[in-house]
């Protein structure tokens, strides 16, 4: 069976292409890719297929006129394994059934134009995905590659990034790479955030010289955080929060509950450790909830915060890794049987408790929900002073619950 062949092509078409590309797209039975590309070969005797919407039902096709001995050629943007349909393709047909000849992809040209390196830069994309979540993923980061879209454009990610007071970067846009109305040109976000843009370009972020962006390692001061006043108090206090984080067993790519997130301290740092996942937060009290948008803005997490009363809202949000509780109430029972049903495997469900009464009620619901469950008693003081000396000042103990689903179980409803 001949491999479908994968040809990276870039914006000045045939004339870019390495002589095996060329000859191998005129000795195709089938020629397939988008229309933009197929326009470049109007020679070709081949059957054209356009890939409009979506790939998956093409590669059927393409599946089909394989095995029925067709020479199958896709034409792909630069390189089909960056961002592309090469990968998708190996992984669908085989890798035995694929070649791949690649061209430069756009980050490369782009980095080339800039006349930078690119070793040390971090690619994201926000191509056709949601552009939720890309503060964290940004931030702290010196040097950025970014694919963007028709709606995510450099003017729409210039915008965003100015809301979460990422006002740190300077941006280089490259337009139409390789075309003979290539373009490319430096703005400052302000600038950029005006700007419209080719749909077809590159976006490189860049730390501006002396730019000094603020720093927040684990276990953030409560202080840092905007709170209800006068009371105060509605936080998950430092020391509480970190071992709390540390019982989740967060991934860089979690799916993570804050149910109850008040100030939503829980769900930030969370955010900054799962920064390729994604974070969920509810609150039922409005003012709570307005704190919780101001801090994660301020702290650069993009997480969806629902005004709600658990357990409504929850089924909106896709099944998590792990569930946040910052307190019990009288839907604490409901809430544990729904996250015991909704958790993934290796899912962790942590509960704060400041009372006896709260403590045997989790433990008590928990261990019929069917978990595993273990309990930390954090007794924290911290150092106060007093004239010139410095004494300790007690906060109150914490419960620190945690469940988890046995692996028995897991093993059972994988075979289900």
């Amino acid at each position: 069976m001949t491999p479908v062949t994968v040809i990276g092509i870039g914006d000045d078409g045939a004339a870019g292409l390495f002589p095996q590309a060329v000859e191998s797209i005129s000795a195709a039975d089938l020629l397939v890719g988008g229309e933009r590309h197929l326009s470049f070969f109007p020679e070709s005797r081949a059957e054209k297929m356009p890939l409009k919407t979506g790939v998956l039902w093409a590669i059927e096709e393409i599946r089909k006129q394989q095995e029925a001995g067709l020479r199958v050629v896709v034409l792909a943007s630069g390189d089909p394994l960056f961002y592309g349909i090469g990968g998708l393709l190996a992984k669908k047909l085989g890798a035995d059934a694929v070649r791949i000849i690649p061209h430069f992809s756009s980050v490369q040209l782009a980095f080339s134009r800039m006349k930078e390196s690119s070793q040390d830069a971090h690619i994201d994309s926000v191509h056709g995905r949601p552009i939720t979540g890309l503060a964290q993923r940004l931030d702290g980061k010196a040097k950025v590659a970014l694919l963007t879209d028709k709606e995510n454009t450099p003017a729409r990610v210039a915008q965003y990034l100015l809301d979460y007071g990422m006002d740190e970067y300077e941006a280089f846009v490259a337009e139409r790479l390789g075309n003979p109305d290539e373009r490319c040109r430096w703005f400052s976000l302000a600038d950029l955030a005006e700007t419209e843009c080719d749909p077809l370009n590159v976006l490189i972020l860049r730390q501006r010289a002396g730019a000094n962006p603020p720093h927040w390692g684990l276990g953030i001061e409560d202080d840092q955080f905007q709170q209800r006043k006068p009371d105060k108090g509605l936080i998950t206090k430092k020391e509480v929060r970190v071992v709390s984080l540390a019982e989740m067993n967060l991934k860089s790519d979690s799916i993570v509950w804050d149910i109850g997130t008040a100030t939503g301290s829980v769900a930030i740092e969370a955010a900054r450790i799962a920064r390729n996942g994604q974070v969920f937060a509810v609150e039922k009290n409005e003012p709570d909830l307005e704190n919780a948008i101001a801090n994660a803005k301020k702290f650069r997490t993009d997480i969806t915060l629902v005004h709600a009363k658990a357990p409504q809202g929850l089924e909106q949000f896709p099944d998590p890794d792990a569930v946040f509780v910052g307190g019990s109430g009288g839907e604490l029972v409901e809430l544990i049987q729904l996250c015991r049903e909704r958790l993934r495997p290796n899912g962790r469900f942590v509960l704060n408790a400041v009372t006896i009464e709260n403590l045997y009620e989790a433990m008590q619901a928990l261990k019929e929900a069917g978990f595993e469950t273990s309990v930390t008693m954090l007794q924290v003081s911290r150092s106060k002073p007093i004239l010139h000396l410095t004494r300790l000042e007690g906060l109150n103990p914490v419960y620190v619950i945690t469940g988890k689903i046995p692996v028995e179980a897991e093993r059972e409803g994988d075979q289900a």
